[in-house]
Formats: structure tokens, C-alpha cells, sequence
């Protein structure tokens, strides 16, 4: 029977909200992307046969996602609100229109002794709905709510007000229609998280789309515009990725010691805006590239096409995922050559593919240098018993790649390009000493995550670069 509990706060309820309220995420979501790594063509079969059945498709989401739930970040201080209501004898549950099997498990992982409130197979606990439950649990304007959305505005009303999370303007000016009494907590900073996401200080790795104009001599200006162009579209390509990769990484992520605190593992970045996000980029970088033409649309598609497998499921084998970032670190140079309308060169591929994937094996060193235990790297294929063997391969590919520079060096077309051989042929040396001291900085664990960053900013590896350019730009005079 409804009653009014508004003279005792220690008869009313306190009723948090769980996506975006007491967690920075949200459930479904986070489902999805975790069903969408384990058991793609399930989850994506799910999504399009339960679309418009909601609860049904948060279910089966739930089955197939496997989600640590110790993992999903919390707002501490909505904990803290949870934890100071306890103390003072009140009754705390979670009510969230998430599958009722995760928010058993949070409500458990906090420790709250009430049954948690959640949607079900058959009924989405959501706007009305969950406040008309609520009510018959508590009776009238027997509970105090924490919500963060439109959506909450009839909890709010049902109940004595409460709390609003990181409200926007729009929100405010929703809720102060009904004049609801609710107390504002945290703000948004979601932009700056987003633009964290994109990873822009990747784009440097784009650089390499310039190398086919400058080995094929080629200076003019309409050249080196051109592949500014191909720059700009292959980056934003290469972000829509990131945050596909981010996305597909949240579990794994969460349990790295520094990648927990990427915006999507954070919460600092909602999940939602993600996805917009990134099919945004995706969008405007393959309209981009059909700009220029149909081939460098076709390889922006390629290389879209094998990031997201590589996320999918390609990184988790062993050796594999080294030969797929090789590869798709050689697509950019191949765009860099469509763009520019220069012939890409076989030489040139010759050289880079073993290049790359000497720093594929170097990043998967440096990983295994920074790991705590023996255990194989989560979301990986490896463990620290393969280092020996990332080493090889590194150096195996190394010697590769000098082997073919030198070849090259003896061909007709570096006869018709360059003047001075014997300074061409020296480059060799700068080559191998930079492509030596990144495997042995990545043995010993002394680099950054990324090898292609940290070459980009360690001056000793600048300088051997410098030289060996050098002797390449005199070679040619």
C-alpha cells in the first residue's frame, strides 16, 4: 500500500541507477562489444533478430558477453553516497534497465543485501515502468533516486527527488519543469576524453604515405599536397580503428597497468559517443579517399577491412598478429603512392614489409618486458617464455630488410636515380644500427608501448635516421 515517507530519510530508499549513474558505462554496451569479441557472428545475429524486443536482446547479450563485472569503473562518489546511506540504516538497491543477471552481480560486488531491481527477459525496466515497480515496492514517494537521463525523469517524479549525474543544460531545464528537488553531482568532460580516443598523437605514423613521393624524387608541391590529402583521410581512418579497438579491448584493457586509463576503459568516454564517432570517421574517410579515386578508396576499405579482423580476432594469434601490423603498416605506403600517383615501387615494398614487421615484434618485447607475471598477455597470444622467439623473428627480419636495401642498391633503377652509389650502399649502415637499437630497446623493455612513436622521438634513432637520409639525398646530387 502506498504511503509517504518524507517525514523519516531513514524510511526512505536510496535507488541508484546503473548505466551512466553509478556506473561510468553502460551494460548493454558493454555487452555488445564483449559478445561481438567472443562470439561474433552470434552477437550480430542476435542484434538484427532482436532489434525491437529489448529486453529480450539485453538477455542474450548477457549470455554471450561473459562480463567481468569486478572490472566495470564505478563513480566513487555515488559509492560513497551508497555506502554513507547504509551506515545510517537506510535501505540501498540498484533498479536498472539492465539484464537483472548483471545487476545481481553488481549489486553483489558492492555488497547490498536487498535484491536489485533489472529488466528481464520479458519486461524493460525503464522510464514508467520502473517507476510504477518502485512505488510497489516502497510505496509513494517512498525512495530517493539517482539517475543521469531524461529517461529517469518519472523515478524522480514517483519518488522524494534526489540525485542528477553530470547533468547537461538540456537535462537541467527538462527536469526543473516537474520542479523536482534533485542535487547535481559530477560534470562532463566527455570532448576531451573523445578526442583522447582518437589517438592523434598516432597520426604521426601517417608520415610513411610521404615515402613513395620522396623515393621516387618527385618534389613538386601538387605532389607533396596530394599527400597531405591521403594523410588526412588514412588518419582518420586509422582513428575510426582506434576506438573500434578500444572498444573491442575494454576487458582486456581494464587489467593493463597503464591502457586502463583509455577513455572508454575510464568511462571517461561514453561507449555510445564512441561508435558515432568512429562510423563518423569511417564515413568521411572513405568519402575522402573516392574523392581522389576509386584506389585509394580501395585501400582505405582494405585497410579498414583488416584492422577491424585484427581487432576481431586476428591480434589473439601468435605470430599472426605481428605479420598483420606489418601489413597494414605497408598499406599506408602503398595509399602514399596512390595518392601521389607515383608507381609503387617493389623494391620499396621488398623493404618496408620485414622493416615493419621487425617493429611488430618489437612492440610485442616491449609488452612482454612490462608484464608482472607469466601469464599470456590479455588479448594477446603471447607470454613471457616467447620472448626469445620475438627477438629472432625481429632480428631474422631486420637482416631482411638490409639485405634487400643493398640489393636494391645494385639494380638499374638505383643506377638511373642516384649518382653516388657508394654513399646509397653506406645508408645500409644508419639503417641497421637504427633497426638494431630499437630491438634491443625493446628487449630490455626501455621504450614506449608504440616503437613507431618512440622512434619518431628518440634522438639518438632521429640522428641515425638524419645520416642515413643524408647520405641518401648526396647520393642522388
Amino acid at each position: 500500500m502506498a504511503q509517504s515517507h518524507a517525514g523519516n530519510k531513514t524510511a526512505i530508499a536510496l535507488v541508484l541507477d546503473v548505466d551512466g549513474s553509478l556506473l561510468k558505462t553502460d551494460m548493454l554496451f558493454e555487452s555488445f562489444w564483449a559478445a561481438l569479441g567472443r562470439h561474433p557472428w552470434l552477437c550480430l545475429i542476435s542484434v538484427f533478430t532482436l532489434i525491437f524486443n529489448r529486453p529480450a536482446l539485453k538477455k542474450r547479450m548477457a549470455e554471450l558477453a561473459g562480463l567481468n563485472i569486478s572490472l566495470l569503473p564505478l563513480r566513487k562518489e555515488i559509492v560513497t553516497l551508497a555506502e554513507d546511506a547504509k551506515e545510517a540504516g537506510r535501505t540501498v538497491i540498484l533498479a536498472s534497465g539492465s539484464n537483472e543477471v548483471l545487476v545481481q552481480a553488481l549489486s553483489d560486488r558492492l555488497g547490498l543485501v536487498e535484491p536489485a531491481m533489472a529488466s528481464n527477459g520479458q519486461i524493460n525496466l525503464t522510464r514508467g515502468t520502473k517507476a510504477k515497480a518502485l512505488e510497489a515496492r516502497f510505496g509513494k514517494r517512498g525512495f530517493e533516486y539517482v539517475g543521469d537521463s531524461e529517461a529517469d525523469i518519472k523515478v524522480w517524479q514517483a519518488g522524494v527527488g534526489g540525485y542528477i549525474i553530470a547533468p547537461t543544460a538540456k537535462l537541467l531545464r527538462q527536469v526543473s519543469k516537474p520542479q523536482l528537488t534533485l542535487t547535481p553531482i559530477g560534470q562532463r568532460d566527455e570532448g576531451w576524453a573523445l578526442l583522447r580516443a582518437l589517438r592523434p598523437h598516432q597520426w604521426v605514423k601517417n608520415i610513411l604515405l610521404l615515402l613513395p613521393i620522396v623515393a621516387a624524387h618527385r618534389t613538386d608541391i601538387e605532389g607533396f599536397a596530394l599527400a597531405i590529402w591521403g594523410i588526412v583521410v588514412f588518419s582518420a581512418a586509422a582513428s575510426s580503428i582506434y576506438i573500434v579497438n578500444d572498444l573491442m579491448d575494454l576487458e582486456a584493457d581494464r587489467k593493463h597497468a597503464t591502457k586502463k586509463h583509455r577513455p572508454f576503459a575510464a568511462g571517461t568516454a561514453s561507449i555510445q559517443s564512441g561508435m558515432l564517432t568512429s562510423a563518423a570517421l569511417a564515413i568521411g574517410a572513405l568519402g575522402g579517399a573516392a574523392a581522389h579515386s576509386w584506389q585509394l578508396a580501395a585501400i582505405i576499405a582494405l585497410y579498414m577491412v583488416l584492422s577491424l579482423s585484427y581487432s576481431m580476432g586476428l591480434k589473439r594469434l601468435s605470430w599472426v598478429d605481428i605479420s598483420t601490423l606489418a601489413a597494414l603498416y605497408t598499406l599506408r605506403v602503398v595509399a602514399g603512392a596512390i595518392v601521389a600517383g607515383v608507381p609503387m615501387s617493389g623494391w620499396l615494398g621488398a623493404f618496408v614489409f620485414p622493416v615493419f614487421l621487425s617493429l611488430g615484434a618489437v612492440k610485442r618485447l616491449i609488452e612482454l618486458g612490462k608484464a608482472e607475471n607469466e601469464e599470456v598477455l590479455p588479448g594477446r597470444g603471447y607470454a613471457r617464455r616467447d620472448r626469445a622467439d620475438l627477438r629472432n623473428i625481429a632480428i631474422t627480419a631486420a637482416i631482411g630488410a638490409v639485405v634487400v636495401y643493398t640489393l636494391y642498391t645494385y639494380s638499374e633503377i638505383a643506377a638511373v636515380l642516384y649518382q653516388n652509389l657508394t654513399e646509397l650502399r653506406l645508408a645500409a649502415v644508419p639503417v641497421a644500427a637504427w633497426l638494431g637499437r630499437m630491438i634491443y630497446r625493446g628487449w630490455q623493455g626501455r621504450m614506449d608501448y608504440d616503437p613507431i612513436v618512440f622512434a619518431l622521438r628518440d634522438p639518438i634513432g632521429l640522428t641515425l635516421m638524419a645520416i642515413g637520409a643524408g647520405l641518401l639525398v648526396h647520393s642522388a646530387v
